[in-house]
């Protein structure tokens, strides 16, 4: 299974498409992550276009993005379990409070966002995951989302572009 991770899309209802280098990123995925913080509920249907989508809500989202996706999920994807939270909070940093929100269930890989950094490393045999942003890069070079591959092995990556045109 490919699965496009995406996180932190920040956009506002008069933006009428996603970034061409997103869009082209995510062909052929079976599945799309969307961490949170989309902003505009109309951008879910935006990603849709491309795939099916799970997500959750980030602190920036409305009461109807909320009820939708709500704010913390686990998802059972063939053999592997991925937890999904956006990961903002008080004290701490983004990874840690995304972790320590899965610390009874031990999924296999814990999908989050927040910070706009993207993010891979494996703590204690968990996959920890943040795509970064794909049109709001902050402080970061680049816009970027992720690919992860679900097979006889997990395999994670990110994919990094300049321009949201």
């Amino acid at each position: 299974m490919r699965i496009g991770v995406i996180s932190d899309t920040h956009l506002s209802p008069r933006v009428q498409k996603l970034p061409d280098a997103l869009i082209a990123g995510l062909q052929g995925v079976d599945l799309i992550i969307h961490a949170g913080d989309w902003v505009s509920e109309h951008v879910v249907e935006l990603v849709e276009r491309i795939a099916p989508c799970e997500s959750v809500a980030g602190n920036n989202d409305g009461s109807d993005i909320i009820e939708r996706f709500g704010l913390r999920k686990i998802l059972t994807l063939g053999d592997y379990r991925i937890g999904l939270i956006h990961g903002d909070g008080f004290r701490k940093t983004t990874e840690e409070r995304a972790r320590e929100a899965f610390q009874a269930e031990r999924p296999d890989i814990v999908i989050f966002g927040h910070s706009h950094v993207p993010y891979q490393q494996k703590i204690n045999g968990i996959l920890m995951f943040n795509p970064g942003s794909p049109t709001d890069k902050r402080r970061q070079p680049q816009y970027s989302y992720g690919i992860i591959e679900l097979g006889d092995s997990i395999h994670a990556k990110h994919f990094y572009y300049d321009s949201k045109a």
